[in-house]
């Protein structure tokens, strides 16, 4: 495929990109559970206006556009009042969670190669439910991981587990509010007060339920303290683009100082162009996810995000008491917002999520990992507030179709055929026999997807993790036909 010697018509050229997405989830509908924060058409077009209006301001230099700075600026206090910090918290805007704990993982490396050169590679303890971003982040960035088991029956992080994880090399210590997994909160007073008595940083991973929590605790409900006002923490992420409503991406990463900050940013004066200093990963960005997070902020307010709390606590209320009652269905945990995971001991979850999207839903799969079973995930917007008794209708007819479809076959001759096979050098015919266990030729994904998921969840985590590279590795590429 080549750039075309001829420009499109308009016309012609949006026509094209409707015809591109016609395979898309209806997101508009409320009938996804997943991936999508809605607030409503009158916020996405005052998202969309501001977006817009500072699309091609760079913020990159805020010598040249302050304006950007500004917005920055506000951005960032509103953030930390919202987090219980005081006026000397300071953070960067970044282009989301990823990047967020990215910078959270790169100060506490730096700051311990500052005051503790000693201990060479250092070492961050993460709880089971963490983030896949802090493994993402330890890879690029050297740092090695020390995974610890939570609570099998609550999902929270052991503390007494972390504890034991400490280890010279320790440089950070995590806890997440929510987990996105299971949607409950770590207990950061406790992780905060094991930080302080031993000297480490606290990061926590506020990406999914920083900015909603602080409205439902309002509300009446048992939040657990987590934010600048837990003694021990050093820094918090949080994300605007997922239940504050902004387009994505926008998130914050706050720090209780400015010397803790320095750490996060870089500078370079060795080259012959102009002097690049960064405080995020990014250099050259639009101003524009600023812009439309400002105005979504100022546009709904403390009124109007209270009101949308109410809407999603009392729904995820609804939504987990008709799970409870449908015969087969137990929830996993139980969850501090309106992140809902489920699972069965009869049926093939599985199934279940494929005969919800034949009826019109998109509901997330989850993997078994350690003791959190096999699952289904929700994000509960407030559009579902309409939708519950439909859903939960056809949430219960999904599980009795379920019933009579098969589950696990071919695990035992799957496990088989990977034990000889070493993660780090699966090949494309190792590849193709795996995909062929669940009937599918090529990298083209079947209609249903239970086949595929049954799959990956029998096998061990590196497995699956490689089955994915191989996987994705095939589906970019080259043409038009390759979506």
């Amino acid at each position: 495929m080549r750039i075309p010697a001829r420009g499109l018509p308009r016309e012609a050229l949006f026509a094209r990109l409707e015809q591109f997405r016609s395979r898309d989830v209806d997101w508009r509908s409320g009938r996804t559970w997943a991936y999508v924060y809605d607030a409503g058409r009158e916020a996405e077009d005052v998202v969309k206006q501001a977006f817009t209006s500072y699309l091609c301001e760079n913020a990159l230099d805020p010598t040249a556009f302050p304006s950007a700075l500004r917005l920055e600026n506000e951005l960032i206090a509103m953030a930390a009042a919202h987090l219980g910090g005081d006026a000397e918290v300071v953070g960067s805007f970044t282009s989301g969670g990823t990047e967020s704990i990215f910078l959270a993982v790169k100060t506490a490396r730096d700051h311990a190669r500052v005051h503790r050169p000693e201990i060479g590679r250092g070492q961050i303890v993460l709880p089971e439910t963490a983030h896949a971003a802090f493994h993402k982040a330890a890879h690029y960035l050297d740092v090695e991981p020390v995974v610890v088991p939570v609570d099998p029956t609550t999902f929270r992080a052991d503390v007494g587990a972390v504890r034991d994880a400490i280890g010279p090399r320790t440089i950070l210590l995590v806890g997440s509010a929510v987990s996105y997994a299971h949607g409950v909160v770590d207990p950061i007073r406790e992780l905060g007060a094991l930080a302080r008595e031993r000297g480490l940083l606290l990061h926590v991973d506020g990406c999914m339920g920083g900015f909603l929590l602080p409205y439902l605790a309002q509300l009446g409900a048992p939040v657990p303290d987590f934010d600048f006002r837990v003694p021990g923490v050093t820094s918090i992420s949080m994300d605007f683009h997922k239940y504050a409503f902004a387009a994505k991406g926008a998130s914050v990463i706050l720090y209780r100082d400015r010397a803790l900050r320095r750490h996060q940013i870089y500078a370079c004066a060795g080259w012959s162009g102009y002097t690049v200093v960064n405080t995020t990963v990014q250099s050259t960005k639009s101003a524009g996810p600023l812009a439309a997070a400002w105005a979504v902020l100022n546009f709904l307010g403390d009124e109007g995000y209270l009101r949308l709390a109410a809407t999603m606590l009392e729904t995820t209320r609804r939504v987990c008491a008709g799970i409870e009652g449908i015969p087969g269905l137990r929830l996993l945990g139980s969850p501090d917002m309106n992140l809902v995971a489920f699972t069965s001991d009869e049926v093939g979850v599985f199934h279940v999520v494929d005969e919800m999207r034949e009826r019109g839903w998109f509901v997330q799969p989850q993997l078994a990992f350690n003791t959190s079973k096999e699952n289904i995930h929700l994000s509960i917007n407030p559009a579902g507030e309409r939708w519950v008794e439909d859903f939960l209708a056809d949430l219960r007819a999904s599980v009795e179709a379920a019933r009579a479809l098969p589950t696990g076959e071919n695990v035992a001759a799957l496990r088989q055929a990977v034990a000889g096979i070493d993660p780090a050098r699966l090949s494309e015919e190792d590849f193709a026999g795996l995909l062929g266990f669940a009937g599918v030729e090529g990298a083209a994904l079947p209609a249903r997807m239970a086949g595929i998921n049954e799959l990956m969840n029998a096998l061990p985590p590196p497995m699956r993790s490689a089955l994915l590279v191989e996987y994705v590795n095939q589906l970019f590429r080259q043409g038009e036909d390759a979506a």
